[in-house]
């Protein structure tokens, strides 16, 4: 044993015998010799043995050291433990304490005792079935005797069925693994023998949430697993336990591609007879389908992809599971035979991954050779992957970087040193490399884009800006423009050096700029080009991995040269976040949003890959997905694939999805430190609502745009929480907009979610964070002024249940429907129009500014909220349903309140004014143009608003 490793030992062995002295005193020479050896080998054998010292002398070498078949076992053993358990305290220490005990035998075996990694596969998959159904058959029992016992229609008990996904489904647990459930039940129906009746579903969301916190929450004797459940139909936004017959309708017609990948492992922990076979033939059709299914290649390349960007933003190296070679991509190999074939070939529809291997092989989609070497490696990685897992009880798949974990995982590999053991496994992650690419890789060689040797002078050589404006001129680019990227290219070649790049960087660097100059060369515009793009490359000079990406993609290097020339807006997000270039890799992707009603699901796909209860990243995710959604929008806008109104429409609904997001992600933090409000405990509503006013509200989101919000809540809602730290109702909904607050404003690495403007609130921001519904109600019939009326024309509830939804579309209706007295309001209107322009206008002589001038958008949108204010009365079906400007004066029209002419005039002017400052937006440049621009535009704007606004 190394002495790096035997002095690790010698450290824990004195804490142990400090803290059980008596244990030791009883153990033999052999025993503590390989106590003293496991010591050396995991920080967590040392912890768990000084928490449960005990452990020390009940371990039997026959029963349980030398036994590797201890799994059948587990369930009984633990049966037996919890049969005098009448608490749920006693509950979650008598499970933690098990898998301490158990996990230790494991890692003890695995690292010392010859124990192959299938064992520990099959023990640590059956430990996990054993705890999770210990747990809820307990809890089952006692909420049965509390709330009854949910029934079929003929009043049979019917179970909750708990799907293990990934590697749990799979019997292929790693050491430190989360696990991934989702809950389904067979009926609906209701409880009987409790106080009263409760439906079934809110019957089984209250165990789920009692079984998630069993096995989730970290105690003074630690976790037994980090439980992930939002792999559920609808993810987090969905309830959490579901009918059989709506788990069938979810993936009928909402199921992703992703989906199917990962119910491929889905497995039922719990053994319920039919029930259990009529969900598995229920599920079957949507995993495996009857044709052959050659998508499904394309599909895992883009996942594929999905994780190498994954694996550059976060700077993940040496990563077993993720990098290339490593197991996700022996996963994706054997998932594309599974789910191309799958259909036809029934022996492909394995869980276990060796299993289905074998069965590739069996049907000739793999040599014997290729499986036996995918087979090889995958155990490889799979024992490496345990024992870094072991050393601490910490999920990682990441090589170590430090002396000791190195010194450990090379000797219990079987190598002498670090280096040897490294090039073993690099040997390994290079064959599934081979393997992968082969089958799924992009098979598009890196294009070798050749530059015309002027360029490489012009970068290698040391000249000043006098000397590259002729050089530069030479190449048909005119004099100023020449003197412009001389200037740019020259401050360049300065700032490089003091970037600490290293060789690699460098040299990418050297094979990047001729090709760079040679693209730039070609624009209209060079020097501007070279300025905007020059901002990206420096901030990546000292990222090899991006200067590698666009040294190797010239397609990413024409996509990045494409958009930066037409907006500096999108030149300077890519320059904020580099992250963003792998959204260059696939064009088609690229230019081409996803449909409107996807963007919830695509969110709910990419956090996925985020650890649930870490918020930081989290965080981060949601920030990155907004601007990689963004950058997609922009740059579908800017090859002319989106309208104007496409744009906004893409921009609400990707921010709607967002809020969604982070309302959902703030209760579930909220709730889980002081629960839910009492009254709302049996229903899956929260009763909390977001509304959306401004931009946001009537559909017309720009890049930019900060977000206008009003909280409210229902009316009625008393009392207090039902957690452990009870708060006041009115408390708790005030804590949760706090936090969603905090989501959307805290600065990560990529910056703020978006900007809140909580304003529009009743009494502004003197006013309540959070109102309830009666509350706003009242202050919007008697408190309100007129600008918040005609803000309120411009609002919608876009978070909240549909009882929520009814009653703010009353609210909404009674105030904007109330009879006004025309000329007044006409009054008020022109009143506050005027002083808004007199605070907002900048524009200076000879320019018009597109939204404050007078025949402006303020003037259009000024002209719709009068027109729904002061004729909403008699029109309420027409006018009163919409928050956009444009189907208001379409509705206008329906009811003869404005002649067609007119309405097709405002709108093509309103259209006009916003594109052209859509257009200016994409520069970074401010809302302002000649007043020689838009002049007929204006004029319509003008008259319109005479005939309607100035009073005689």
């Amino acid at each position: 044993m190394p002495p790096l490793l035997v002095n690790q030992a010698d450290k824990h062995w004195s804490r142990f015998a400090e803290r059980a002295a008596e244990v030791v005193a009883q153990l033999d020479e052999s025993r503590r010799a390989r106590l003293h050896a496991l010591f050396a080998c995991s920080d967590f054998a040392a912890d768990s043995l000084c928490r449960q010292p005990e452990l020390a002398l009940e371990l039997d070498d026959t029963r349980d050291l030398h036994n590797s078949d201890r799994a059948a076992g587990y369930s009984s053993a633990l049966a037996q433990q919890l049969s005098g358990v009448t608490d749920e305290a006693a509950l979650l220490r008598t499970l933690r304490r098990f898998r301490r005990r158990e996990l230790l035998l494991i890692a003890w075996r695995e690292m010392l005792l010859g124990a192959e990694v299938e064992e520990s596969f099959v023990h640590i998959s059956a430990l996990a079935d054993a705890l999770i159904m210990a747990a809820y058959h307990w809890l089952y029992q006692h909420q049965c005797s509390t709330l009854g016992t949910p029934t079929d229609a003929e009043g049979n008990g019917v179970p909750m069925l708990i799907l293990g996904m990934g590697k749990l489904g799979g019997h292929e647990l790693n050491f430190s693994s989360d696990i991934d459930l989702i809950f389904t039940f067979p009926h609906n129906g209701v409880t009987r023998g409790g106080r009263r009746e409760l439906a079934n579903q809110q019957f089984f969301i209250r165990l789920g949430q009692k079984l998630v916190n069993a096995l989730h929450q970290t105690t003074a004797d630690g976790q037994v697993y980090r439980v992930d459940m939002r792999l559920r139909p609808f993810g987090e936004s969905g309830p959490l336990a579901v009918s059989f017959a709506a788990m069938e309708d979810y993936y009928q017609h909402h199921g992703r591609t992703w989906e199917r990948y990962a119910m491929v492992k889905a497995r039922v922990i719990n053994d319920e007879g039919t029930y259990n076979r009529e969900l598995q033939a229920m599920l079957k059709p949507f995993v495996f389908r009857r044709y052959i299914d050659f998508g499904v290649i394309d599909s895992l390349r883009q996942m594929k992809a999905m994780i190498a960007a994954e694996v550059r933003r976060k700077g993940l190296h040496d990563n077993i599971k993720l990098g290339a070679g490593g197991i996700r991509e022996i996963e994706f190999i054997a998932q594309v035979f599974q789910l191309i074939r799958g259909g036809r070939e029934p022996a492909l529809q394995v869980r276990h991954l060796p299993s289905a291997l074998a069965a590739a092989c069996e049907s000739g989609a793999l040599t014997a050779a290729e499986a036996e070497q995918l087979h090889q490696s995958y155990r490889f990685l799979r024992r490496v992957e345990n024992f870094l897992q072991a050393f601490d009880d910490q999920q990682t798949q990441t090589l170590p970087t430090d002396e000791l974990n190195r010194s450990r995982l090379a000797w219990l590999m079987g190598h002498s040193n670090w280096d040897d053991f490294y090039q073993a496994l690099r040997q390994a992650m290079e064959q599934v490399r081979l393997q992968f690419d082969g089958l799924i890789g992009d098979n598009t060689e890196a294009e070798e884009e050749g530059a015309p040797q002027i360029w490489f002078d012009l970068w290698q050589t040391d000249l000043d800006e006098s000397e590259l404006i002729p050089l530069l001129q030479e190449q048909g680019i005119n004099e100023e423009k020449a003197t412009r990227l001389a200037r740019t290219l020259y401050h360049f070649k300065e700032e490089c050096p003091r970037r600490a790049m290293g060789p690699q960087g460098r040299q990418a660097l050297d094979k990047l700029m001729p090709v760079l100059l040679d693209k730039i060369n070609q624009s209209e515009t060079p020097g501007l080009l070279f300025a905007r793009l020059q901002n990206l490359l420096l901030k990546i000079a000292t990222r090899t991995a991006y200067l590698q990406l666009l040294v190797e993609n010239a397609g990413a290097l024409t996509q990045l040269i494409r958009l930066c020339e037409a907006s500096s807006l999108v030149a300077e997000q890519l320059a904020r976040y580099p992250i963003l270039l792998d959204e260059l890799l696939v064009p088609q992707v690229l230019y081409n949003p996803i449909p409107l009603e996807e963007y919830r699901d695509e969110l709910r796909q990419f956090l996925l890959r985020v650890p649930e209860d870490d918020v930081e990243q989290q965080m981060e995710a949601l920030r990155q997905f907004k601007q990689v959604h963004l950058l997609r929008i922009a740059a579908a806008d800017i090859a002319g694939a989106l309208p104007l109104m496409k744009v906004s429409d893409h921009l609400t609904w990707l921010a709607e999805a967002i809020v969604e997001e982070v309302v959902n992600q703030a209760w579930t933090q909220i709730s889980a430190r002081h629960g839910v409000p009492a009254m709302l405990a049996d229903s899956p509503h929260r009763g909390f609502g977001v509304v959306a006013y401004g931009k946001l509200g009537g559909i017309e989101l720009a890049y930019s745009s900060d977000l206008d919000l009003v909280f409210v809540h229902e009316a009625g809602l008393k009392g207090q929480t039902n957690g452990d730290k009870p708060l006041d109702v009115r408390q708790f909904y005030l804590r949760l907009a706090q936090r969603i607050i905090h989501l959307f404003s805290t600065r990560t690495a990529s910056g703020v979610l978006y900007e809140l403007d909580m304003r529009l609130r009743p009494s502004g921001n003197s006013g309540l964070m959070v109102s309830p519904l009666d509350a706003y109600q009242n202050y919007l019939q008697n408190e309100a002024w007129t600008w918040e009326h005609q803000a309120l024309v411009r609002s919608r509830l876009i978070v909240g249940n549909s009882t929520l939804h009814r009653e703010f579309e009353r609210v909404r209706r009674e105030v904007l429907g109330k009879r006004r007295d025309k000329v007044a309001l006409a009054e008020e209107v022109v009143r506050m129009r005027e002083k808004m322009r007199q605070h907002m206008l900048k524009a200076g002589a000879g320019e018009f500014h597109l939204k404050q001038s007078v025949g402006g958008l303020a003037d259009i949108e000024f002209l719709t909220q009068y027109l729904v204010l002061a004729y909403g009365d008699e029109y309420p079906d027409a006018l009163i349903r919409w928050s956009d400007n444009i189907r208001i004066l379409e509705a206008a029209v329906e009811v003869g309140l404005l002649e067609e002419e007119e309405a097709q005039q405002l709108k093509v002017a309103y259209c006009a004014i916003r594109n052209r400052g859509h257009r200016l937006s994409l520069l970074d440049q401010p809302g302002r143009v000649p007043d020689t621009e838009l002049v007929q535009e204006r004029d319509w704007v003008i008259a319109s608003w005479n005939k309607w606004l100035q009073t005689p």
